[in-house]
């Protein structure tokens, strides 16, 4: 399926800026909340990636999150689990080996870019609650018609 760009705001954080100390791992590991601007009206869920693009291991994924019910808002402080309190259908994947948000937190005294991508499907998929980012894509490729992405850098 063809997709288009989405527009969003991860509030907080602008693309290309320095990501606010409460969505690290050295603060409150928080994830940020996300505005979604152009949602297409065929939207049935989201999709979240947290990369870190600096880390030796090529695009280190921090967080996966799929099934969120769409909506132009999504709110800050998703809790920890394999499935979400609040958010129904919403799954969090294996990233960092952990079923939650882990904000950056590089080594001291470096800086690294990392990337937020929302993604927009029209439909729910459904995974294992052990599946990585690579295992996600693979299911949910051909049902995205939205998607964009925003980097920041956090030292």
């Amino acid at each position: 399926m063809e997709s288009y760009h989405l527009d969003f705001d991860c509030v907080g954080i602008d693309d290309g800026g320095i990501i606010p100390i409460e969505n690290t791992g050295r603060g409150q590991d928080r994830s940020p909340e996300f505005l979604l601007w152009n949602l297409d009206p065929r939207a049935a869920t989201v999709a979240i990636t947290l990369e870190d693009l600096t880390h030796p291991i090529r695009d280190f994924t921090h967080w996966i999150i799929w099934n969120i019910p769409a909506s132009n808002r999504i709110k800050s402080g998703i809790p920890a689990g394999k499935n979400v309190p609040g958010m129904r259908g919403a799954r969090q994947g294996l990233a960092y080996g952990r079923h939650r948000y882990a904000g950056p937190k590089p080594p001291r005294g470096r800086t690294h870019v990392y990337r937020f991508s929302v993604y927009v499907l029209d439909r729910a998929i459904t995974l294992s609650p052990r599946a990585t980012k690579k295992a996600f894509f693979q299911k949910a490729e051909r049902y995205i018609i939205q998607a964009g992405s925003i980097t920041g850098e956090y030292e």
